[in-house]
């Protein structure tokens, strides 16, 4: 009996270690709390005006001051930027664990320098803190989906999105007026991501190296095999070492690869399509319209101005909770269920506010209609595509190729965020409420590019979906190219065999 109950509780072990690991790396997406720095619009406006007039004993140009402010909002964009250009390559040269420490030095540099811009009266420092704040090298999703194990990688990889709500509705109950949004304390709430960062600076070294980088790309098998132990427990780590060294043995010692590398290979071609169309797809899908749009929906629904920041934060409880829900069901539900329905219920919430808005004055139920679409729509981003983009983009490459692929996903995604950022002001100058029409076009085509293209990926090996693209990167000689890969597993499986 007692031997029974170790053994279920080594069993029980490896979902919970590796759900603790999970969480305290997610700790680090806190640093998405720069979502607070739309409400010290006008404290960075003061401190501006404040310091151009002690230093050069003249008026701040209002022109100026409005390239200022655009400067210190745009940054951020041209830091993550940077962050994912390097972030692959980090990642193979300091390992995961390193890049992840690597991080932590940057978030705390950038927090310093931004708490302290306000006292020494330098404005400059809180532009470079908001560059380095953008850098960080986004390799939590790298390193959890390498260590988790098939049956639960989807649910792990979805911390990184819970966290990353969990961020954002932070740093808007925090940058409320009553709390640190105040005129004394905002340079406190400026500095306040170095706190997750020291708190990952002094926890992750305790943890292991990912896996599947130290046997892949470092041949380092004995500690591959007690990483695992440390991760799933001593009776279930044979198994993910048995899948890592097939991984291994079928790339035959293929170093890892650049980014440019991969859009000429043939094997990845539709990978690497899937996983540009996914990432511009989550930034151009009308989330920004939303939430821009929200504060006037709010105003039409007789919500006082005073209150519409107490409203908002019921935005960032959406995500939250579709987060968490979206990270309870990707294991059940598979990631195709999720994310096609996510973006058809888009497509549908966007074609009903386009009608709320533009009947606006005709009823006076039409305002609490467009209110609700306004949630709706969270809900619906947060359920598929706010996570669900990230968790493909690790599971649709090998060892090989997925660092340089987050690198492409990463370069993408800023550049769509910069280029939303710079073209939404015309497009809902010029459309008005009719700008929704754009977004839900595009929701519609990524769901159908998504059900005819990517297949389901639960349960999976990355070899197993490696093989699935085979079928549409090589067409008629994906039969070989599968009887090759069945004898090279044979012969795997052979020496696995006479080495044990």
């Amino acid at each position: 009996f007692v031997k029974e109950q170790v053994i279920c509780w080594e069993q029980r072990e490896s979902p919970r270690s590796l759900f603790f690991c999970s969480l305290l790396l997610c700790v680090w997406l806190y640093k998405m709390l720069h979502s607070h720095h739309s409400f010290l619009l006008q404290h960075i406006h003061k401190f501006l005006n404040e310091t151009w007039s002690s230093r050069y004993h003249k008026e701040l140009n209002p022109d100026l001051l409005t390239f200022l402010w655009s400067v210190i909002a745009s940054i951020f964009s041209l830091g993550g930027l940077c962050g994912a250009l390097i972030g692959g390559s980090m990642a193979i040269r300091l390992g995961r664990k390193g890049a992840l420490l690597m991080n932590n030095i940057i978030a705390i540099l950038a927090s310093i320098l931004m708490g302290i811009s306000f006292p020494t009266g330098l404005f400059e420092l809180l532009i470079a803190g908001r560059f380095l704040i953008g850098v960080g090298l986004c390799v939590q999703p790298l390193y959890i989906g390498e260590f988790a194990p098939k049956h639960l990688r989807g649910g792990l990889a979805m911390g990184t999105s819970i966290f990353l709500t969990g961020g954002i509705l932070t740093g808007q109950i925090i940058g409320l007026r009553e709390l640190l949004g105040g005129e004394k304390h905002w340079p406190l709430l400026l500095s306040s991501s170095c706190i997750p960062a020291l708190a990952q600076l002094l926890f992750l070294p305790w943890f292991p190296e990912s896996p599947r980088y130290l046997l892949i790309d470092r041949g380092d098998e004995l500690s591959c095999a007690k990483a695992l132990k440390q991760f799933h427990g001593s009776s279930e780590y044979r198994r993910e070492m048995e899948d890592i060294q097939r991984e291994c043995f079928a790339l035959d010692g293929e170093k890892p690869r650049k980014p440019w590398q991969l859009f000429t290979d043939p094997a990845v071609r539709w990978q690497l399509i899937t996983v540009i169309v996914m990432t511009m797809g989550q930034q151009l899908s009308g989330i920004n319209a939303i939430y821009f749009y929200a504060t006037y929906v709010f105003e039409q629904a007789g919500i006082v101005a005073e209150k519409i920041p107490y409203v908002t934060l019921g935005t960032g409880v959406c995500e939250c909770l579709t987060a968490l829900s979206c990270g309870l069901l990707i294991d059940y539900v598979g990631r195709r269920c999720l994310i096609i329905g996510g973006y058809l219920l888009m497509t549908l919430w966007c074609t009903v506010l386009t009608f709320s808005l533009t009947y606006q004055e005709l009823y006076s139920w039409v305002p609490y209609m467009s209110m609700m679409c306004v949630f709706a729509f969270i809900l619906s981003f947060g359920l598929g595509p706010g996570g669900i983009t990230n968790t493909l983009t690790a599971e649709l490459f090998v060892q090989s190729s997925r660092p340089a692929a987050y690198m492409i996903a990463g370069t993408v995604s800023w550049i769509s965020f910069f280029t939303v950022g710079m073209l939404f002001p015309f497009i809902v100058n010029g459309l008005k409420q009719y700008c929704f029409v754009v977004f839900l076009l595009e929701c519609f085509f990524v769901a159908a590019f998504i059900f005819l293209i990517i297949p389901e990926t639960k349960n999976k090996s990355f070899l197993e979906i490696k093989k699935e693209f085979n079928k549409l990167n090589f067409g008629r000689n994906a039969r070989k190219k599968e009887t090759e890969l069945y004898e090279r597993r044979q012969l795997q499986d052979e020496f696995l065999k006479v080495s044990a």
